[in-house]
């Protein structure tokens, strides 16, 4: 099954709980709650999302924190890293959202080896956590678009092989954008996918998509989906052809209206 649905509220909506209806009532069935500037929500208020969610049959992920950096120099940045994720898996759980998306980090000035090393030491100490306060969430490592920040797919891979709590978020325009504009054709988004596929055999994918500005150094910024780079009509085909389940969460800024348009795409 394709879940479709926007990073955020829907343009108009008043809140996350209000989401829910709308986006049923638009056709969507997936809703990334972004908790980007900080999981402030009440727990009694994250159960009233997911009750919501449940009666409109809406599959709802969370994205944790932007300010989440497991490789800092500094040990509080750590710490508080590890607060916000935790946070973050708490409300989840309460919401019945299966995944929360994280940034994990940046090189700061380590080989990969090295950044993948301590990254992966926080990242574990939070996935034992969630299973010893019996959370029923994934910490989904995302695969990021600039240069200095942590988080290829080998990356993840490594990650991934030290604990069974974590699975890949993958962003086919941060992907795009880290090696240069690489995902030209059909031929390449199946190429992408085999690898994911490799690392996951064939479970449930979490993915973002839009198209995206960038440069030498990675991503710029987000663009709408008609910008076409990359070009969603040359991997809705091959997303039909999968027999697991695959969520795309729309980051463009027109959200809930590309979701819309990538439903049509697809011919959902």
């Amino acid at each position: 099954m394709i879940y479709l649905g926007p990073g955020g509220t829907p343009h108009g909506v008043n809140g996350t709980k209000k989401s829910m209806e709308y986006l049923a009532e638009e056709g969507l069935n997936a809703m990334e709650v972004q908790f980007v500037r900080g999981a402030r929500m009440k727990e009694s208020t994250a159960e009233d999302i997911g009750d919501e969610a449940e009666k409109h049959d809406i599959l709802l992920s969370i994205h944790a924190p932007y300010y989440i950096n497991l490789n800092s120099e500094s040990e509080e940045t750590i710490e508080k890293s590890k607060e916000r994720i935790m946070k973050s898996a708490r409300l989840a759980d309460k919401m019945n959202a299966w995944v929360i998306t994280v940034h994990a980090g940046y090189y700061s000035g380590m080989s990969s080896d090295e950044a993948t090393e301590i990254i992966g030491d926080g990242v574990v100490e939070c996935a034992e956590k969630i299973e010893e306060e019996n959370l029923d969430v994934k910490i989904g490592l995302e695969q990021m678009g600039k240069e200095k920040s942590w988080g290829t797919l080998e990356e993840i891979e490594k990650v991934m092989n030290r604990t069974s709590s974590v699975v890949p978020v993958l962003d086919f325009a941060h992907y795009h954008a880290r090696y240069g504009g690489v995902l030209k054709d059909e031929q390449d988004f199946r190429g992408l996918l085999e690898k994911y596929e490799a690392m996951q055999e064939k479970n449930h994918l979490h993915s973002h998509f839009s198209s995206i500005k960038y440069g030498d150094k990675g991503e710029k910024e987000h663009l709408n989906l008609e910008e076409y780079e990359p070009d969603f009509r040359q991997l809705a085909q091959i997303l039909k052809e999968k027999e697991y389940d695959i969520t795309v969460i729309c980051e463009t800024p027109e959200l809930d209206r590309d979701s819309l348009r990538m439903k049509k795409i697809l011919g959902m």
